[in-house]
């Protein structure tokens, strides 16, 4: 897989336009413009040296529930990693553009804390279309290396909607039911949407107003996945060890402003709508296991 060198983080405006563009007929046709159709291209994307602003990371636990510490919140490399998500998606190799997907699942695998004034490379890469009764699904395989060790790693799953396969498996039900308990209840307002877009980058329509929204088939601005999977985590902090796994999905949208509930079990945990108990996500976490936590070294 080719690999592509970036010398500074893109820039996310232009960047949205280019995703937004394939909404337009015909733009697909232009040079530089996604939406052509086809596979999703191999390409990977690299940027060395990034390095967190204490003040966006102040801003970002703020929004999310995360207490300041001196090494970055879990969730915080897919942040740093957002801009290069954004290059792959809205390359001109890509068969669609990215504004109206559907973030559905999310696994992170924290191999030990970052500290707060550590510098990364971040690598993205896309995978192949998969099929889904909904659409299509590919993720976006991301990872943050300090020096030689992979100290964190994502894999976020996106689904295309529209051409659904009704024979594909439901990637995203959940293994078994597990025992949850209430833990607490969260009112969201109606402008978290924009207060994450903010901190975050994640300017996608769906999120922003009910009028960017509707015209993508959603009656309401709806919560980012990643704000609520972030906040699930923050509501678990004092639990986490310094290496875990947590993966999430992501079931009904969390309509806004909106009241939801959170519950915990021994590993699983869970986001519900607090009046009618609407799943909005269910969650695993578990430690990483001290062989599988080793330094893991590229080859020399």
């Amino acid at each position: 897989m080719p690999t592509r060198t970036l010398e500074s983080p893109p820039s996310i405006l232009p960047l949205y336009a280019r995703a937004a563009a394939p909404m337009i007929p015909g733009a697909s046709l232009l040079p530089g413009i996604p939406g052509g159709g086809g596979e999703i291209p191999e390409l990977e994307l690299e940027l060395a040296g990034v390095r967190a602003e204490p003040g966006d990371v102040a801003a970002y636990a703020k929004v999310c529930g995360f207490a300041l510490r001196d090494h970055l919140p879990p969730t915080y490399p897919h942040i740093l990693a957002f801009p290069l998500q954004m290059a792959v998606m809205a390359d001109g190799s890509f068969p669609f553009g990215a504004v109206g997907l559907v973030h559905i699942e999310n696994t992170i695998t924290q191999h030990r804390r970052i500290g707060l004034d550590e510098e990364l490379r971040l690598t993205v890469r896309p995978t192949g279309l998969e099929p889904h009764p909904r659409g299509r699904t590919f993720s976006l395989v991301t990872e943050a290396w300090a020096g030689r060790q992979k100290a964190w790693e994502e894999t976020s799953t996106m689904l295309r909607r529209g051409g659904g396969d009704a024979s594909a498996a439901k990637s995203n039900e959940p293994a078994a039911a597990a025992v949850l308990t209430v833990s607490g209840e969260w009112r969201l307002g109606g402008d978290l949407g924009r207060r994450y877009a903010a901190v975050s980058g994640d300017r996608n329509p769906i999120h922003m107003h009910a009028w960017t929204a509707k015209p993508l088939g959603f009656k309401q601005a709806i919560a980012h996945g990643m704000w609520t999977k972030a906040r699930a985590l923050a509501a678990l902090e004092s639990r986490l060890p310094d290496a875990f796994r947590a993966e999430a999905r992501f079931r009904k949208p969390i309509f806004l402003p909106g009241r939801v509930e959170f519950l915990t079990g021994e590993q699983a945990f869970a986001v519900r709508d607090a009046k009618r108990e609407t799943p909005h996500l269910d969650g695993h976490l578990e430690p990483v296991e001290a062989k599988q936590r080793r330094e893991r070294k590229q080859p020399t």
